[in-house]
């Protein structure tokens, strides 16, 4: 009997906050022995076409996008992220709402490092700019420059109270998740909700609202994943179970920006088959 394939479905490129280009990601997961690899940018499909162009033979890709998402059922709303998986790039609604995210994430960029350097510290919005390559600007190109000036060491003490976890944290402009979904949805996509109990990372949305999305649309929760703890990660399940919810794995992989390694945490076939299933917006699967 053949070996189950290795699927990890939640990676980030040069395209948004991570540190290999498409190309590098695409041949990174066939090296690391995954079948199937999700290509899962921040609010952008950037990254599809030269993914694509480089895809080595064996490896299949599946196009996405993580999407920056909020609720507003709490005070202040609580940000969260949704994996859409092989929706339409051209859907013009989505395509709107993506691109109104992507600039106000530039402008929230712009305007922290003006809160930085107004308290003495030397980082420069052109070079952050430049080491985005063109990709979706986030925290983490921060972080990095904040690295680069030897003000911390890690990402991870960049991501600090001290620094862009509090004291120079802004608010970003975010799509509402019941929103997000229909629009995924209507693009012929499959939308899970990423990480979604990972209390390491802050806020929680509770169980009545997962069940709301679903409700609307959401098709999947991510279970295994890095920042969840084994007891997060069986509620989840759990939760899935009852709502008839598939349920993924992935690494959520950055490169250097994370020591998490690729197919870290990987998805069973069976709920890989249902997005396939389900999926009406890019045709196929892509495969080299």
């Amino acid at each position: 009997m053949s070996a189950r394939p290795r699927i990890d479905l939640h990676t980030h490129s040069t395209a948004s906050d991570g540190t290999l280009s498409p190309a590098e990601l695409v041949r990174a997961a066939a090296e690391s022995g995954l079948d199937v690899v999700a290509i899962t940018d921040h609010d952008t499909t950037a990254g599809w076409a030269p993914a694509l162009r480089a895809l080595p033979a064996g490896l299949s890709l599946v196009r996405g996008a993580e999407i920056s998402c909020r609720w507003y059922g709490e005070e202040p709303p609580v940000p969260l992220h949704l994996l859409a998986y092989l929706f339409d790039p051209d859907a013009p609604e989505l395509v709107a709402e993506l691109a109104r995210v992507r600039a106000a994430r530039e402008e929230r960029g712009e305007r922290i490092v003006a809160l930085l350097r107004a308290d003495g510290i030397d980082v420069n919005w052109p070079e952050i700019l430049a080491g985005a390559a063109g990709g979706s600007v986030g925290r983490p190109h921060i972080a990095q420059a904040l690295i680069r000036a030897g003000l911390v060491a890690t990402t991870t003490e960049a991501f600090g109270p001290d620094w862009l976890g509090e004291r120079y944290r802004l608010p970003k402009e975010d799509i509402d998740v019941f929103h997000a979904v229909r629009l995924v949805r209507a693009a012929g996509g499959v939308p899970v909700f990423a990480h979604p109990r990972a209390t390491r990372r802050g806020r929680i949305v509770p169980d009545a609202l997962i069940a709301d999305l679903a409700a609307v649309g959401l098709a999947g929760l991510e279970a295994d994943h890095e920042d969840h703890s084994p007891a997060e990660r069986a509620h989840v399940r759990a939760l899935a179970g009852e709502l008839g919810l598939l349920v993924t794995g992935s690494s959520d992989f950055h490169g250097t920006h994370k020591t998490v390694r690729l197919g870290a945490f990987t998805t069973d076939p069976e709920a890989y088959e249902r997005i396939i299933a389900e999926a009406s917006g890019v045709t196929g699967i892509a495969s080299g």
